[in-house]
């Protein structure tokens, strides 16, 4: 039987930006899906928390770069709420080892676009799929699809070469998708963090307090997962019509051009 409340898959949700996002889409009234490469162990504490705001929520182990991991991903949500109305596609790793384009090895290539750039290409064909058969039976409800990339889309790191080439892929998919669902009423979005405190930025915290001290941003602080989910929840509401292909960067004005 259908969930009466919308359905929000969020990819990478349990930690970090993912899991700043669904608390997000928690408080707005949604029903989560997590998924993850870790242990339903190992997000239970971050499941636990997101079921006090949202209290059918899910979490489904699956590594998004295996084509069987996202067919049982959304047979999962399918069985357990009969639909979904927005995917977020923020699940995303990065490069084992900084290393220098020149020296990179092929395996860091080829593991991170198939988790950042194969993996959500595809969750977002079959996803699209299935929107679009929603469609068919309620042509005026809100779906959309929102993928987080970085800043390292635009703003070369030439010792994360890798991550790098695998954000701008994101960035062309999104206008691809956005071109193509766009008459099935799907809106197709890109949010774009900067600097975000998480696991992930870990073992660079002190470089950046350094660089952020030093007047790298305009808004002097660390971005947190909240200032994603926020952004995050507003195109996931349809709070922001008209907008399909649209990019919400959020990194307190480090991209912004000025003398």
């Amino acid at each position: 039987m259908p969930s009466e409340n919308k359905v929000a898959l969020v990819t990478g949700g349990a930690r970090g930006i993912g899991f700043g996002i669904a608390q997000a889409l928690a408080g707005s009234g949604f029903t989560l899906a997590l998924c993850g490469k870790r242990t339903p162990e190992q997000a239970q504490q971050a499941l636990n928390a997101l079921r006090e705001r949202s209290a059918d929520s899910i979490y489904v182990q699956a590594d998004v770069a295996r084509g069987a991991d996202r067919a049982d991903l959304l047979l999962t949500i399918e069985e357990q709420f009969g639909r979904l109305d927005v995917l977020v596609n923020n699940a995303g790793i990065a490069p084992r080892v900084r290393a220098d384009i020149l020296e990179a090895r092929e395996e860091s290539f080829d593991e991170l676009i198939a988790t950042n750039l194969k993996g959500p290409y595809f969750l977002t064909q079959a996803v699209a799929a299935w929107m679009i058969r929603q469609h068919a039976g309620d042509p005026h409800a809100h779906r959309a699809i929102v993928n987080i990339s970085s800043i390292s889309a635009t703003v070369a790191s030439v010792n994360r070469g890798d991550y790098c080439i695998s954000k701008a892929g994101v960035t062309m998919a999104t206008r691809l998708w956005a071109a193509r669902l766009a008459e099935y009423g799907i809106g197709v979005y890109e949010v774009r963090p900067g600097i975000i405190e998480s696991d992930m930025t870990a073992c660079v915290h002190e470089k950046y307090d350094t660089l952020i001290e030093g007047g790298l941003l305009l808004e002097k602080r660390w971005g947190t997962p909240e200032d994603v989910g926020r952004a995050v929840r507003v195109l996931a509401t349809g709070e922001l019509p008209y907008a399909t292909g649209a990019v919400l960067v959020v990194d307190g004005g480090l991209t912004l051009e000025r003398l």
